[in-house]
């Protein structure tokens, strides 16, 4: 799971706490303290931080899931990572297995 989709997860939980068991409720805090510990800052230059502020803005999208899907995309288009592959049942592929 990724840190986005825990804070989303976090904020529904507290939005409905009355449904949330004692359980559900120490496993969230427990994984909310490990991200918390395990946190690492990253220093940008002034002039990048400002122009990822505003594509974030523009975008509307928080500034680290911004700058997850860049680092994403670039690793894939330099091939330190393997293409997504999004084929449904419907797709059609050509050629020969």
């Amino acid at each position: 799971m990724s840190r986005h989709q825990f804070v989303r997860e976090l904020e529904s939980t507290a939005d409905h706490i009355s449904d949330a068991s004692r359980a559900d409720l120490q496993v969230l805090l427990r994984r909310a303290a490990l991200l918390l510990r395990n946190v690492g800052g990253l220093s940008l230059d002034p002039n990048t931080d400002e122009v990822l502020n505003g594509l974030a803005a523009e975008m509307g999208k928080p500034k680290p899931e911004l700058l997850e899907k860049i680092v994403g995309e670039w690793l894939v288009s330099n091939a330190y990572l393997p293409v997504p592959r999004q084929l449904d049942e419907e797709s059609t592929v050509e050629g020969n297995a």
